[in-house]
């Protein structure tokens, strides 16, 4: 989302000297350490300035978003279910992009709040497995429409799961873990990472390497291996994905099935 960046008078949505300044984007980190990684690097790209924010450390949320672009909620080693007050807030936080039909991505755990926030169940796996590395991923038919190309293989971290929330649109399934991806009008939530770089990678495969021993965790040589045959449709969908969440409403359902994608409509 772009505003002008003063009062000059504007001919077919530019100034007259074509500036714009675009809005800044709320970024909800969960760690110390956690940077918003390639998501970060490409709303930068847009322009977009991020507004960094961390409520594990006392940081507030902002009670509207009209002065932002949108926001993305980041994934953490907490759990939705824990009793912390900053979760609990969070979570309640959500009421905001959806009531004012803002852009949200949850990420991980941010699709995992999203999911609560809705009245789904966010559980582990009911066999203890988890998914840490590369896993297939299938687009739904709405998932489709949302985005055109979607990677075939995304990379993952995480050991819960939620079920779908009664009235959105599931975007993407998987296997041990069915919800991939849904959708709830321009709020979206993803269980997988694409924000995760290279130097994330090595650094969680690093601290993290006790969840490399859980059931269905992938060997840590098979996420750089995995990473040089996935990581480039994983970053062109990222790319695709955020510049149309942020700059195109994702348009409503047809009876026609036949409504452009937000990956083309971003391309007009």
């Amino acid at each position: 989302m772009l505003r002008p960046d003063d009062d000059r008078v504007m001919e077919f949505g530019l100034t007259r000297c074509g500036r714009f300044r675009a809005l800044p984007v709320l970024i909800i980190l969960h760690g110390p350490l956690s940077t918003p990684g390639r998501v970060g690097n490409a709303l930068r790209a847009m322009g977009h300035p991020l507004d960094i924010r961390r409520p594990v450390f006392g940081d507030p949320l902002p009670e509207t978003l009209e002065n932002y672009a949108g926001a993305v909620m980041f994934g953490g080693p907490m759990s939705a279910n824990d009793g912390d007050d900053f979760i609990r807030r969070e979570i309640d936080w959500l009421a905001v992009p959806l009531k004012e039909q803002r852009p949200y991505l949850g990420i991980c755990l941010g699709a995992q709040m999203l999911a609560k926030h809705l009245g789904a169940r966010v559980a582990p796996h009911r066999e203890g497995r988890a998914e840490i590395g590369y896993y297939p991923i299938r687009p739904t038919a709405a998932g489709r429409r949302i985005s055109a190309n979607w990677p075939d293989h995304v990379y993952h971290w995480h050991r819960e799961g939620f079920e779908h929330p009664a009235g959105t649109e599931l975007l993407a399934e998987g296997d041990d873990f069915p919800v991939q991806a849904f959708r709830a009008g321009r709020c979206f939530g993803i269980q997988f990472h694409p924000d995760v770089t290279q130097a994330m990678m090595h650094r969680w495969t690093t601290r993290g390497h006790e969840r490399l021993a859980l059931p269905g965790a992938r060997a840590r040589h098979e996420h750089f291996r995995d990473r040089m045959v996935h990581d480039l449709a994983e970053r062109a969908w990222l790319a695709a994905f955020l510049d149309g969440w942020l700059h195109r409403p994702p348009a409503p359902v047809a009876a026609n099935d036949s409504e452009p994608s937000i990956a083309s409509l971003a391309a007009e």
